[in-house]
């Protein structure tokens, strides 16, 4: 009989490719990977596609580095920019991703009791966890990267006016590259916000669907992309559920802290207004980060992630996700409140809306007052948005909840991946929740 986990692991691969292959717009051969791996018919000839058959493709989970030196690269030329479709092809496009959606769908039913029994302890009590979270992983972003009207594509930030250069950073607890925006107005005392992708995003990718660089260059304060490496996550993802990874000094968040510190001392930042907020696994990465610093972060963005603590597994993380908090989390103790403002779809199928209430509770919102607003955006989706004010009537906490919204950036651009412009814009409502919070005295 054939082990279970070598034929999961030669899944895995297929995964991988379809989701390389989707990336790059390749709809039609993701499709006949998937179906030749998973339903077993056979792929499409040349002569069906119209060009040579795919060779099989080495899977490489190591992340291209960046150029690192004492110089910073100017603004490389957008590496994902394409033309839109029109006409005939965009038929044909949102044909095939249709196609290639109901077979994802298809994937993600055969594969969930396998999953679940290689979630269970084997022989010995070995558990690969490492598997499942990474297939599991795949089979959401891949389908979450399909957009209604066919692929989401990913394109460089287009911003005018300042610089978006690379670099990498490195302390005890690690090193990872990041981006960095700094607007042309570049004196000292700007602001900075650290953001953090989600999964199988990039900073280029993150910045284009936020839109934060433009923010920064019109209002003046710099934004630092931090990018998770395919060494420490394969699907690129922060490892917000590690125990390693979530506290003071330590892995990502060690990292992620220093980084942040080199950048205020580099580009003399003003102390009092650096701010870190996140998507998805970003958004729990976040917390955890902002939670463990206190001192040095003014306030936390959270868009679809995490309360901090919540999981300290793979295999807890993917139940918290699917069915939201397990159990009251136990992430980086604070005996003061960090600001928090937090995004959620209530239509989010990648990781439950309760998570999105769990993470206000842990914000601190009892005790506080709440001022609830029912609204709808421009594109058309209603939303409440809730502010809880402190005795002072400064507004400490402030929850957003989009009916209609799933596991996107709401009000996004579709420049970059998982995001939806229909919603909210979370990128204004985040710089005004920031702006309103400058980092007390007694938290310095």
């Amino acid at each position: 009989m054939t082990d279970p986990s070598n034929r999961m692991q030669d899944r895995l691969a297929d995964m991988m490719e379809a989701t390389r292959l989707t990336a790059a717009g390749r709809l039609q051969d993701a499709t006949d990977l998937l179906q030749r791996g998973f339903a077993g018919t056979p792929p499409r000839s040349a002569a069906d596609h119209g060009a040579p058959a795919p060779q099989p493709h080495t899977i490489d989970l190591v992340a291209e580095r960046v150029e690192t030196g004492p110089a910073a690269k100017p603004e490389s030329k957008p590496a994902f920019q394409t033309e839109s479709p029109s006409g005939s092809a965009a038929a044909e496009e949102a044909r095939l991703a249709e196609k290639l959606r109901k077979v994802v769908e298809t994937v993600t039913r055969g594969i969930a009791p396998v999953l679940g029994g290689l979630g269970k302890a084997g022989p010995g009590g070995a558990t690969p966890s490492g598997l499942v979270g990474n297939l599991g992983t795949l089979v959401s972003g891949l389908a979450g990267g399909l957009g209604p009207s066919g692929l989401n594509q990913a394109r460089a930030p287009l911003t005018e006016g300042g610089s978006f250069t690379e670099h990498s950073f490195s302390n005890a607890a690690g090193a990872r590259d990041y981006k960095l925006f700094v607007p042309s107005d570049a004196r000292a005392d700007l602001p900075l916000v650290v953001m953090l992708h989600g999964c199988t995003q990039s900073p280029d990718d993150f910045a284009a669907g936020t839109g934060m660089n433009a923010r920064a260059e019109a209002e003046g304060f710099l934004v630092a992309y931090p990018a998770q490496s395919g060494r420490a996550n394969g699907q690129r993802c922060w490892n917000w559920f590690q125990p390693g990874d979530q506290g003071r000094d330590s892995g990502e968040a060690g990292i992620i802290a220093g980084l942040t510190r080199a950048l205020i001392a580099e580009h003399r930042v003003d102390p009092t207004r650096v701010y870190i907020a996140g998507l998805s696994a970003g958004g729990a990465a976040a917390v955890n980060i902002a939670r463990a610093y206190p001192d040095l972060y003014a306030a936390v963005g959270i868009h679809s992630g995490l309360a901090a603590g919540c999981a300290r597994d793979v295999s807890t993380a993917l139940t918290v996700m699917r069915l939201g908090p397990v159990a009251a989390a136990d992430g980086p103790v604070s005996t003061v409140r960090v600001p928090t403002i937090v995004f959620h779809g209530e239509s989010d199928g990648t990781v439950n809306p309760r998570n999105g209430d769990q993470a206000l509770a842990q914000a601190g919102i009892d005790g506080l007052t709440p001022e609830a607003a029912e609204a709808v955006s421009p594109g058309g989706l209603p939303y409440t948005r809730t502010r809880y004010a402190d005795a002072d009537g400064r507004v400490a906490v402030e929850g957003w909840i989009v009916r209609g919204l799933g596991h996107a950036w709401s009000g996004g651009s579709p420049a970059g991946s998982y995001t939806d412009p229909r919603g909210p814009d979370a990128t204004r409502a985040m710089l005004d929740f920031f702006r309103a919070n400058p980092l007390a005295a007694g938290r310095a």
